[in-house]
């Protein structure tokens, strides 16, 4: 019997849309927390297999040839799950290709915009003391996120799906509009987007990949002290190439 893939994760967006896609896809997994909060992400070990310290990460132990594989990279990892069960990244290069328009447009524009657009609206303002110095940035993001959510409305006229058959596309999509609030948008806006994200919302194998690992939710930024509030900060946003060079090093690394 094979074993589980490991997945490294934190229930976070990009966290779920790995936990979403092996649910659908009926894979076996274990999680392997990675408290990004905390620094887990620049520990020696996680960086051997993610040298760009995110998470998440995957170990496939049956990997090609029966050989234990890893793999970084949210979008990659989608790709090679899609490729390793026959499900959710058809064969056909035509419809393929759709498929990684979608998933490559998530990993390019709306994961990464809304990233933005949750720091300045929601951590920016209890790190910064000066609310002129946020304000660009937050209007600047939360425009971002509302043209994105207007591309995938648009997208979504007259389909149940982003490319075709409900694929990987949807699942990378899917996590980054869950917490819409957070960026200050309203679905009532996006009737199509609205009816999307219901229908996913709605799917067993997701319901079950957002409640695995619920367990590991750090406090929400209202619960934090300062004191924590800092120490995270300085993790998840005080990083230069100084420290990668030095987890990379402490991991063997050139």
């Amino acid at each position: 019997m094979a074993q589980p893939i490991e997945v490294f994760f934190w229930p976070t967006p990009n966290g779920h849309k790995i936990t979403i896609a092996l649910e659908e896809m009926g894979l076996d997994y274990v999680l392997r927390p990675v408290n990004i909060g905390a620094g887990d992400q620049f520990k020696p070990g996680f960086m051997k297999i993610s040298p760009n310290n995110r998470m998440p990460a995957i170990i496939d132990p049956d990997g090609p040839g029966g050989e234990s594989i890893s793999v970084f990279e949210s979008a990659a990892i989608l790709q090679y799950l899609g490729r390793k069960s026959g499900k959710f990244y058809p064969q056909d290069e035509r419809k393929r290709v759709e498929v990684e328009e979608w998933l490559i447009w998530q990993v390019a524009n709306l994961g990464p915009m809304s990233g933005q657009a949750g720091h300045f609206r929601n951590y920016a303002p209890r790190l910064v003391d000066d609310p002129v110095k946020v304000e660009y940035g937050r209007t600047r993001y939360l425009n971002e996120v509302n043209r994105l959510y207007g591309v995938l409305d648009h997208r979504l006229t007259g389909r149940d799906y982003l490319a075709g058959d409900y694929s990987i596309a949807d699942m990378a999509s899917w996590p980054w509009t869950r917490n819409y609030v957070s960026y200050d948008q309203n679905l009532a806006e996006f009737p199509n987007l609205k009816v999307w994200h219901e229908r996913m919302k709605e799917r067993p194998a997701v319901r079950r990949a957002i409640e695995k690992g619920a367990d590991l939710r750090a406090k929400t930024l209202a619960e934090q002290t300062p004191e924590e509030l800092a120490r995270s900060a300085k993790v998840l946003f005080g990083q230069t190439a100084a420290s990668v060079d030095g987890a990379a090093k402490q991991a063997g690394g050139s």
